[in-house]
């Protein structure tokens, strides 16, 4: 009745057949699946550090980069899971996006901030250190590399860490980023990310919505009193 991913599969083809797991008999399954940056990190490690050749890690990193379509699409995933298949079909009104329409919003001044940042440092720092200095955080760190002396410093202030993490995450998504593994995971910039860079291309991404606090659990002592 239930499948979850607790990190990032390794292409559409495994997360299909891996959730059709919990539909075998036909009846009503659930999916779930969780992911960051630092899964991308180790699945193009992965493909990197493998022995295929030239062809097969071509052939890898783009059914990872489809998964990752899936994953930050702003539609119905079943859509754009059956038409990785070739199938069309139309939303499913029973995923995460149909049930909750995602927001979406003009990033195209976030990117070419995040972007600028990559390049400026130099694009040999991962997405924790280029947040550190979009939003003005002083530390030894960026201080060692004189980063805090860098126009970027501090332009980003205006968001938060939860929302620049899903910046970098689809800037790596829609390809205008990519991990360097020869550099402990350091971003960098790739050729399409000149015209964002230029303010010739719009940038449009969803909305990353922080998580509300749960709320304590209240303990039950042995006579069944709440405390």
């Amino acid at each position: 009745r239930f499948v979850a991913h607790l990190d990032l599969p390794k292409s559409i083809e495994g997360y299909y057949q891996e959730t059709g797991r919990a539909g075998r008999d036909g009846l009503p399954a659930d999916a779930w699946m969780t992911y960051g940056l630092a899964d991308l990190v180790q699945q193009r490690r992965l493909i990197d550090q493998s022995e295929g050749d030239e062809a097969f890690r071509r052939v890898a990193t783009a059914k990872l980069d489809a998964l990752l379509g899936l994953c930050e699409t702003a539609g119905c995933r079943r859509v754009r899971l059956l038409a990785y298949f070739g199938e069309e079909s139309t939303p499913c009104g029973n995923c995460d996006t149909c049930l909750e329409p995602p927001d979406t919003w003009d990033a195209t001044e976030a990117a070419r901030k995040a972007l600028s940042a990559i390049y400026r440092t130099g694009q040999r720092f991962g997405a924790v250190h280029l947040i550190d200095v979009l939003r003005g955080k002083t530390g030894e760190r960026v201080a060692r590399w004189g980063h805090d002396r860098l126009s970027v410093f501090g332009v980003g202030a205006d968001l938060d860490e939860a929302a620049w993490r899903g910046v970098f995450r689809q800037l790596v998504a829609l390809g205008y980023a990519r991990v360097e593994h020869e550099h402990h995971g350091a971003l960098a910039l790739t050729e399409a990310s000149r015209p964002v860079l230029k303010g010739e291309q719009r940038v449009a991404m969803r909305r990353v919505v922080a998580r509300a606090a749960r709320p304590a659990r209240k303990k039950v002592d042995a006579a069944g009193d709440l405390s």
